[in-house]
């Protein structure tokens, strides 16, 4: 075969702890004591000597709070090589927090470093949208966070001002925790084409910090991505 036709997809040398293989893909150079929490099935390639625990002890207590009706989502990784991880095609978005906190939807978060601090809590709020909320996962220190998003998102920066940056819910991805958040009522103009009731609802933001927001507002993203 001709390797030059394939070339263009080898592996390069890892520049950081965490980066993106094209928009797909995650690869994270793993070493010895340095643990990552990776959604379960995540992992598509690896190189090198890398072990998986499904259910470690070090998350049986969260993930029981998280309801996805298949017990927990997440699987401790472990070793030294190359670790390639991916959700169904979805862009992965990294992150490098630095002393930093940032609250994350469940269905979202594919991979974070496991030194860092992490809890799962209903966002306050979203009741009166989806009827029962929503569980987010807030991570929390100095570490990296690898998120994934359907399809290319936009990072929304606040910029600490009194304008609210307003998300509709179902394409919310991520944000500062100490932004404030507030919901907000409006008419939605899709619903002139049979796609809703007339009703919308929003999240406002607010405050120093960032929103990543994705280019989808289908709920049955966020239910396949559950299921």
């Amino acid at each position: 075969m001709d390797q030059s036709l394939i070339a263009g997809h080898a592996p390069t040398p890892p520049a950081a702890r965490m980066e993106n293989h094209g928009s797909s893909m995650l690869k994270v150079a793993m070493q010895s004591g340095h643990d990552l929490f990776a959604r379960t099935g995540s992992m598509v390639a690896y190189e090198g000597f890398i072990q998986y625990e499904p259910n470690a002890p070090a998350i049986r207590q969260m993930a029981s709070q998280w309801l996805t009706g298949e017990g927990a989502p997440l699987m401790k990784c472990s070793g030294d090589g190359l670790l390639y991880l991916a959700d169904y095609g979805a862009d992965v978005v990294c992150l490098n927090l630095n002393g930093e906190s940032v609250s994350v939807n469940g269905t979202n978060l594919l991979a974070f470093d496991a030194h860092l601090q992490w809890g799962v809590e209903r966002v306050k709020g979203m009741a009166k949208f989806a009827g029962q909320g929503l569980f987010n996962v807030v991570v929390s220190g100095s570490g990296w966070v690898a998120l994934t998003s359907r399809g290319t998102p936009i990072v929304v920066d606040c910029g600490g001002g009194e304008d609210e940056t307003y998300v509709d819910p179902d394409a919310l991805v991520a944000w500062s925790s100490n932004l404030r958040m507030k919901g907000k009522r409006s008419f939605k103009a899709s619903s002139m084409i049979g796609r809703g009731s007339g009703e919308a609802y929003q999240l406002g933001f607010s405050g120093q910090g960032f929103v990543v927001v994705q280019p989808s507002e289908d709920s049955t993203d966020r239910l396949r991505a559950r299921g």
